[in-house]
């Protein structure tokens, strides 16, 4: 299986001395990897030492074969990203916005933004203003902009956080369809351990800046616990313990 993403010795800490630790992981060719963990564990931070908008204190990302690092240009070529909160202009069209965002690829094709605002299920509302956008559809028109340029890799950081139960069908669904059908392999964050148990092929679990648990789904359960959540409270209460023992 071709690796897509290799992530070793990560380490990056803040004044207040929070961040993350020695964090190592490999995403495989087609894994719809969840990287989990509740709010502060440092999700963010890794994935934007993955996207270049941050610089780690040591460790290495690669992303098809190339060090984020030292080659910066290579290692994104293939890559999209969807960082927080999707941006756009709130007094442009959805297709406006996307035909703005497609000019950072040269050769991309008009048709490739009608596709893409077919695929998450904007096509109907394409010339409505982003203002008048419910924030599920703003999610949904982040992503369209991540996929614009055909990725291989899609890095995306809480893709449902703050939607509504509608809304976090509707972009777990489009995940789901593009893995399925352009092939799409993802790295993707939630606190959710839900969302991460319905979508994902394999989980990293995150706590306190740490990468405490990783692997597939049915290797971290091993017949031991029924859900996700049974594991990582069985983790949590066992770092705890760690912790007061020391």
């Amino acid at each position: 299986m071709e690796t897509i993403v290799e992530i070793e010795g990560l380490t990056k800490i803040f004044r207040n001395q929070r961040g993350i630790r020695e964090i190592s992981l490999n995403v495989q060719k087609g894994d719809i990897y969840g990287f989990f963990g509740p709010n502060g564990a440092g999700k963010t931070t890794v994935m934007k030492i993955m996207a270049g908008l941050s610089r780690a204190d040591k460790g290495k990302v690669r992303m098809f074969g190339h060090d984020i690092a030292m080659n910066y240009e290579q290692a994104m070529a293939k890559v999209g990203v969807l960082i927080e909160t999707a941006e756009a202009y709130n007094y442009m069209s959805g297709r406006r916005n996307l035909e703005l965002a497609a000019r950072m690829y040269p050769g991309l094709s008009s048709k490739r933004v009608d596709e893409v605002l077919e695929l998450v299920g904007l096509s109907n509302y394409r010339h409505e203003k982003v203002g008048h956008y419910s924030l599920g559809m703003k999610q949904r028109l982040g992503l369209a902009a991540a996929i614009l340029s055909k990725p291989e890799l899609l890095i995306l950081d809480e893709p449902t956080n703050g939607l509504d139960i509608e809304g976090m069908v509707q972009v777990r669904e489009i995940i789901l369809q593009l893995a399925r059908e352009e092939r799409i392999t993802f790295f993707l964050s939630s606190h959710l351990i839900q969302e991460m148990e319905l979508m994902c092929n394999r989980i990293g679990i995150l706590y306190d800046g740490k990468l405490i648990r990783e692997g597939s789904k049915t290797q971290l359960l091993e017949g031991r616990f029924t859900t996700l959540e049974e594991l990582f409270l069985h983790e949590v209460k066992e770092k705890r313990r760690e912790i007061i023992h020391a």
